[in-house]
């Protein structure tokens, strides 16, 4: 199993434009805390939301990048 973060814009579409980081992560936890660490320079790139997959299914998503 693989993870990894989808990029997506305002309207929940992939945003691949750009210099993104393409990280792959052996775990969900490894992810999320690379997120947490990483969020405010993809909201600077142009991301507004991210998707997590597992290998290519959704465990979760269109989470906003944005506090609220």
């Amino acid at each position: 199993m693989t993870w990894r973060w989808r990029y997506e814009n305002a309207n929940g579409g992939e945003v691949t434009d750009g210099p993104l980081p393409r990280e792959i992560f052996p775990s969900q936890a490894d992810a999320e805390s690379w997120l947490g660490e990483n969020w405010r320079t993809l909201l600077s790139a142009g991301v507004e939301q991210v998707t997590l997959l597992e290998d290519d299914k959704v465990e979760y998503g269109g989470m906003s990048l944005r506090a609220e």
